[in-house]
């Protein structure tokens, strides 16, 4: 019962861009008592996540796209750079401004320009009386893409029809901020912005850092949407998958294995049978799906040959057949000015086994213990104007998890955590230069359907990150992310709308602190009302 909730729910989930959205603290004040159980309307969309900070610097706004989804014909039209803004910037800002009522899945999409992918996020699901909601990215790692005219690509596939009648209004927007020496210079940004041609890539022969940047997301409608749910062949389960639940995201180039990484565990704004849980706040990254990064530096020597390099992305554990995975990606490159040609090799590319071992036990509660992980290393050097430079990068990744359910699946609940530690280190003029990145994703929730037909979901979603730099063995930065989002969630099932007498208490706290400073923020809302906002830094 319960798998068949979730696929009605989730299938609607078709492809999106990348997003931030933030809103200010609300007074206390400002808040209002909630209903007992939720009515046609609800407060918009928000998260706890710190607004984008803009600079005190002249700034110019141009409209990337402006359009109305109701099927999946993507939006083109032409981007020009501004003007009165010069061509080099303290920062750009991307804003999604939406709106939507009536009924709607949650629906995925993206925006390009000049074949850059730059954003992917999912749309909020809409009360009856209509909702309005609005995104901001920092996106100024893109300006060599926005310096020139280009094509504009978007896209957030949707059905509308007699039962699922939400338009999806949105306007995608950029806001330039001009460089003002000496207090806003400009930002320092990749020298290029490269896209896979063929699935191939060609650098520039004076390349001397290259970093690429995966948007993976699970989506489709089907069971890779929830990839963390799913179980072996031989368990008996909705959603199966060939050796279970473990995913991991590789890169290669020209067929080595150049870089691999954990996929966040995202749930969008129908997951988990229960979109009261996501009505107001979205679970982590649903409103921003930030890019998997790879440094591909130690491979620049051999990539800058002047010649195109097979580039190929996969993910592992996905059942053969199924492509409910996209993986776009971009190539940042950083260019030595002095050098026509940065000569190098790659000296170690060093992969553990990759372990993935999933035991199902029977029983009244059937349960599934999975554990998977990998470990690779990858150094290289290149000779630049200013000395030989080595790169070496060490990822290692783990994940456990543990699966429980009942026949009929009523009772459904997952606890699972997945880590992934890279370590970067920079040898050359002057100390090593290292950057130890600590990521942890957990995930611990339960989703159960009682004989009354009342759908209670209670849930907790952690997205946290531990960043420490050296150099020459002395830390010089370092920062702490704990982005948490709790809910409880119950509705009657299997009714029409106005019968679900729904209730919901959901929460988030964002808590970033360490050299650069503190936030800490957290919402909570009651029955799609806020009922706190408070700041505590």
């Amino acid at each position: 019962m319960r798998r068949r909730l979730i696929m009605s729910m989730l299938a609607g989930v078709t492809l999106v861009a990348s997003a931030f959205l933030g809103v200010a603290p609300v007074s206390a004040t400002q808040l209002a008592d909630p209903p007992a159980e939720f009515g046609t309307d609800w407060h918009d969309p928000l998260t706890a996540a710190p607004p984008i900070a803009a600079p005190a610097t002249k700034s110019c706004e141009v409209t990337v796209a402006e359009a109305q989804f109701r099927d999946f014909t993507p939006y083109r039209g032409t981007y020009a750079p501004p003007s009165g803004c010069g061509d080099r910037w303290s920062k750009v800002v991307l804003r999604l401004d939406g709106k939507v009522k009536g009924r709607q899945f949650d629906r995925l999409g993206y925006l390009h320009i000049g074949g850059v992918e730059i954003f992917r996020t999912s749309t909020p699901e809409p009360s009856p009386d209509g909702i309005e909601w609005s995104v901001e990215k920092d996106v100024t790692r893109y300006s060599d893409t926005f310096r020139q005219s280009r094509d504009v690509e978007m896209l957030i596939g949707n059905v509308v029809d007699d039962t699922y009648t939400g338009v999806l209004d949105v306007k995608a927007t950029l806001t330039f901020y001009a460089a003002e020496k000496p207090a806003k210079p400009a930002a320092a940004t990749p020298d290029r912005v490269l896209t896979l041609q063929d699935g191939t890539l060609t650098t520039p022969r004076n390349s001397e850092r290259i970093v690429a940047e995966v948007y993976a997301t699970g989506s489709g409608g089907g069971c890779e949407e929830f990839w963390y749910l799913t179980v072996p062949d031989s368990a008996p389960y909705s959603c199966q998958a060939d050796n279970g639940p473990y995913r991991e995201v590789q890169i290669k180039v020209d067929g080595q294995l150049a870089g691999i990484a954990e996929p966040f565990p995202t749930v969008w704004t129908g997951g988990w049978s229960n979109p009261f849980l996501w009505y107001v706040i979205p679970g982590p990254r649903a409103f921003d799906v930030k890019p998997i990064e790879y440094d591909l530096t130690p491979f620049a020597g051999l990539l800058n040959d002047g010649r195109p390099h097979q580039v190929d992305v996969s993910v592992v554990g996905v059942p053969e057949g199924q492509t409910d995975w996209s993986a776009p990606v971009n190539v940042l490159v950083w260019q030595d000015a002095k050098s026509e040609h940065v000569s190098g090799a790659l000296t170690e590319v060093k992969a553990g086994d990759l372990a993935n071992s999933s035991t199902y036990t029977p029983g009244s509660e059937n349960r599934l213990d999975t554990e998977g992980g990998h470990g690779l290393t990858v150094s290289g050097y290149v000779d630049t104007s200013h000395g030989r430079v080595k790169t070496t990068v060490r990822r290692v990744l783990a994940n456990t998890s543990v699966h429980r359910w009942t026949d009929g699946e009523n009772t459904d609940g997952l606890k699972a955590t997945w880590t992934d530690d890279e370590t970067v280190t920079v040898d050359g003029r002057g100390p090593a230069r290292t950057t130890r990145t600590q990521r942890t994703y957990a995930m611990d929730g339960t989703t159960t359907l009682g004989t009354d037909d009342r759908l209670r979901t209670v849930l907790t979603l952690g997205d946290r990150a531990a960043v420490v730099e050296t150099r020459g063995g002395r830390r010089t930065a370092w920062s702490r992310l704990d982005d948490t989002y709790t809910g409880d969630a119950t509705y009657t099932a299997n009714v029409p709308r106005d019968q679900r007498h729904a209730v919901a208490a959901t929460s988030e706290r964002y808590r970033l602190y360490g050299s650069a400073g503190c936030y800490d923020r957290k919402v909570t809302t009651v029955q799609g009302v806020l009922a706190e906002d408070r700041s505590n830094c």
